[in-house]
């Protein structure tokens, strides 16, 4: 049963809770937001760990990876302990032309971050910022709201965006719309693969690859 406080606020409380207890309601709505940050502190954790795997597959020391990942060199050697022997790392092919989803969803993440860069109106921009908190993932449905943001972004904004962004555009769109895809088999995971691509995208639209 609900009860309105004395005051006429319209905060509920349980019977028999102290006075100026939180409700649960309120407590919900506190922890919702608390509760997306641990969970994605725990999804980039788990990110972290996949990507020194794929670093130790490259034949880099521990010492590199300890540097590029910001972790202590013993912090590396026991996440690299934990690899099953005899386990092949995961391969990962570096051209931007390829036909899986989580690649595919990893170039348009990217090419929507330099758009809202780009344009201080883009409509994408509120998106972009909930991927990178990690209160937005990736899915269908979430994948097709953001090529509809950046489709208008880039016909609103054609005179100030540099061609190569429509071209992109057109890429990702094509292939995402041919039917979700696998990667091949003994690929890096799915996290992996849409990161490495995102920043791949990124380097090319800015010309630094």
């Amino acid at each position: 049963m609900e009860h309105a406080d004395e005051e006429g606020t319209g905060v509920r409380h349980e019977p028999g809770a102290p006075t100026g207890a939180l409700t649960e309601e309120q407590a919900a709505r506190m922890l919702a937001g608390m509760n997306e940050v641990i969970r994605a502190g725990e999804e980039m954790r788990r990110l972290r760990t996949e990507m020194v795997k794929l670093f130790a597959g490259f034949g880099w020391t521990q010492d590199k990876i300890a540097r590029i990942t910001d972790m202590s060199q013993p912090a590396v050697s026991k996440q690299i302990t934990r690899l099953t022997p005899g386990e092949p790392p995961p391969r990962l092919g570096l051209s931007l032309d390829q036909p899986d989803t989580a690649w595919l969803e990893g170039r348009l993440w990217a090419l929507a971050e330099e758009v809202s860069e780009a344009l201080d109106t883009a409509r994408c921009t509120r998106f972009v910022s909930a991927l990178a908190r990690g209160r937005r993932r990736f899915t269908p449905e979430s994948s097709q709201e953001l090529r509809r943001l950046l489709e208008e972004d880039l016909r609103l904004g054609a005179a100030e965006l540099p061609a190569a962004f429509r071209t992109a555009y057109d890429e990702i769109s094509r292939g995402l719309d041919a039917g979700p895809k696998a990667a091949a088999a003994g690929s890096a995971p799915a996290s992996v693969r849409r990161a490495v691509a995102r920043q791949l995208q990124r380097d090319r639209l800015r010309g630094d690859a």
